[in-house]
């Protein structure tokens, strides 16, 4: 895999690559809140060989760039952004796999560029987070996130975090979210916290028409297990996987049964 920029500097998308190959499938990883293309390392090393793979750092997130407008942070923005990676790579169909807050920006990509799309992975998914019983306590402290508006905006380039130093991380790791988020920032933090709880694509989720893989913890407690049902009786030609001990933490602790799944899954789809 090779590291990249795209775009101006003040407008810079990191991402990962190997040697795109004519006739192979393109796998795209989209990665959750406050982490970066780092915690795919092993899913690129696993599935390099035999399919074209990219992964990039969203905006705001490891070394991308960090807009400064609350309004930045919208999530058709970061759907923008990807279809745009996309465009400029010349993929006319990938594989589209995201975990977490990621899963958000896939329904947004779903609605506007499904035909983009050949199949898609959603890892510990959401569909609408402010109806949630959590969403509904949190969503109204996240205010707070207006009040950065006031203070200067300084940018601070951030890093790739060694993901193997938390495997078998809780959901609420304090060492693993210590290390995620004064490296995205508290402000770009909460400013995609805040725009994540008043997305909602249920709406979509009966036109998703290309084939879709969902695994979901049932010990998730950041995006309960109910989402992953709900999704799965939704969307026509899917397949859900329950995984009885799991966390939301599914990229990192559970490598060996998602990567195989995906894998089974990937292998049946015809671009």
């Amino acid at each position: 895999m090779k590291e990249f920029f795209r775009g101006s500097l003040d407008h810079r998308l990191f991402y990962k690559k190997n040697e795109f190959k004519l006739g192979r499938k393109t796998i795209v990883f989209v990665h959750g809140l406050s982490g970066s293309s780092s915690a795919w390392i092993k899913y690129e090393i696993k599935f390099e060989k035999e399919y074209n793979v990219l992964s990039f750092d969203l905006r705001g997130h490891g070394k991308s760039f960090k807009p400064k407008k609350y309004s930045d942070y919208e999530i058709k923005c970061f759907a923008d952004d990807l279809a745009e990676l996309l465009e400029f790579l010349k993929i006319k169909k990938c594989i589209l796999v995201s975990h977490s807050f990621g899963t958000l920006i896939a329904l947004e990509f779903l609605s506007k560029y499904q035909d983009k799309v050949s199949a898609t992975v959603f890892l510990s998914p959401s569909y609408c987070i402010g109806k949630s019983k959590l969403g509904k306590i949190i969503k109204p402290f996240l205010n707070v996130a207006h009040v950065f508006r006031l203070f200067p905006f300084f940018v601070r380039r951030g890093v790739h975090v060694d993901y193997s130093r938390f495997k078998n991380s809780g959901d609420w790791s304090i060492s693993r979210n210590f290390a995620d988020i004064p490296n995205t920032g508290v402000r770009v933090f909460l400013y995609c916290l805040s725009q994540s709880y008043k997305f909602d694509r249920e709406n979509i989720l009966k036109n998703i028409h290309v084939p879709t893989l969902i695994i979901h913890g049932e010990k998730d407690s950041i995006f309960p297990v109910s989402n992953g049902k709900k999704m799965a009786a939704e969307i026509k030609n899917s397949k859900l996987i329950l995984l009885p001990n799991a966390n939301h933490i599914l990229v990192l602790n559970y490598f060996a049964e998602v990567s195989a799944a995906m894998e089974e899954f990937i292998k049946k789809i015809h671009d």
